[in-house]
C-alpha cells in the first residue's frame, strides 16, 4: 500500500479552513467542479470533476471543525477505497493541515501524477481560505 501524505500551514482561523475541505461550496473553491453532501459520518458526497469523472464518496470520519475524511466507492479504479482526509489544529491563528490520501494499492504511474496534483490543489486551497481567491476550475493546475 501507498498514502499521498501533505502537512502544511494556512493562515486563517481553523473552522474557516474546515469549511472549505468539507462543505460542497467549499470544495467547488478549489477541488471539484461540483460537489454536494452533508460533512456527517456516514454521508454520501457526489464529486463531480467532468465529463465520465462523477465519483462518490462516504464520509468515514468528520469530527466538526477538526477532522474530515471521505472513503472513495465510485471513482477511477485506483482510487476505489482510497481514503482522503484532513486533521487541522490551530494555533495564534495558523491552522496547521495534515492532509492523507491513504489505500493506493501501489505507487503507480496515477499514484504520482495525483500526488503531484494534491500539492497543486493543496495551494489552491490556502489561496482560497486566506485570499479568497477561486481560480477557475480549467486553470487550476496551471494557476
Amino acid at each position: 500500500m501507498a498514502d499521498i501524505l501533505h502537512h502544511f500551514l494556512i493562515k486563517a482561523p481553523q473552522p474557516q479552513v474546515f469549511a472549505a475541505i468539507s462543505m460542497p461550496a467549499g470544495l467547488d473553491a478549489w477541488w471539484t467542479k461540483r460537489a454536494s453532501g452533508e460533512p456527517a459520518q456516514g454521508a454520501e458526497y457526489e464529486l463531480g470533476f467532468g465529463p465520465g469523472y462523477d465519483w462518490r464518496a462516504l464520509v468515514t470520519r468528520s469530527v466538526s471543525g477538526a477532522e474530515f475524511e471521505l472513503e472513495f466507492i465510485s471513482a477511477d479504479n485506483d482510487w476505489l477505497g482510497t481514503r482522503v482526509g484532513f486533521a487541522l489544529d490551530e494555533k495564534e491563528g495558523l491552522t496547521t493541515v495534515r492532509f492523507h490520501h491513504s489505500g493506493w494499492s501501489e505507487a503507480n504511474e496515477h499514484y504520482r501524477i495525483s500526488s503531484y496534483c494534491w500539492a497543486m490543489y493543496l495551494r489552491l486551497l490556502g489561496r482560497y481560505v486566506t485570499k479568497n481567491e477561486v481560480v477557475a476550475y480549467a486553470d487550476r493546475l496551471d494557476a
